[in-house]
């Protein structure tokens, strides 16, 4: 799977981030203070990052700052994107499942590395929801852009 990942600082659980998807066969573009050639700011990093997945150079992404929340904001201002902040392995499974996310968000304060592995095992292993109202609320939440 392709996979954008940014984070606004080269610290805490990033770079181990980056690291984990590619051993999981992942392969990888960096954004922000993981791309030496870029802006490191969160909005900036987070955004381009969205913008991958929305145009298609990126299946998925993960977004990263202090708290998590300015990037998950910067994410979802980009059409398409559906960034979820998610501190534990149920909240990543439930977003993939019931919101159809497409973009996790993690605290780089927050995120241990055995919180980091569980996070990503959940979100890989979730499949989006078949549910009909599922479906229409993924559907609704496209309109409201």
């Amino acid at each position: 799977m392709r996979i954008s990942v940014a984070a606004d600082e080269d610290t805490g659980v990033a770079t181990a981030l980056v690291e984990e998807l590619r051993q999981r066969g992942h392969q990888v573009t960096t954004h922000g203070a993981l791309n030496p050639a870029e802006r490191d700011d969160w909005a900036w990093a987070s955004a381009a990052s969205a913008r991958d997945v929305a145009e298609g150079r990126a299946d998925q992404a993960v977004v990263c700052c202090w708290t998590g929340t300015g990037a998950s904001i910067a994410a979802n201002k980009v059409a398409g994107i559906r960034a979820a902040l998610c501190a534990d392995a149920y909240t990543a499974e439930g977003a993939r499942r019931w919101n159809d996310a497409n973009v996790l968000a993690l605290s780089l304060r927050l995120t241990s590395r055995a919180q980091l592995d569980e996070i990503l095992d959940a979100w890989f292993a979730a499949a989006p929801s078949t549910d009909p109202g599922d479906r229409a609320n993924i559907a609704h939440v496209d309109t409201i852009e």
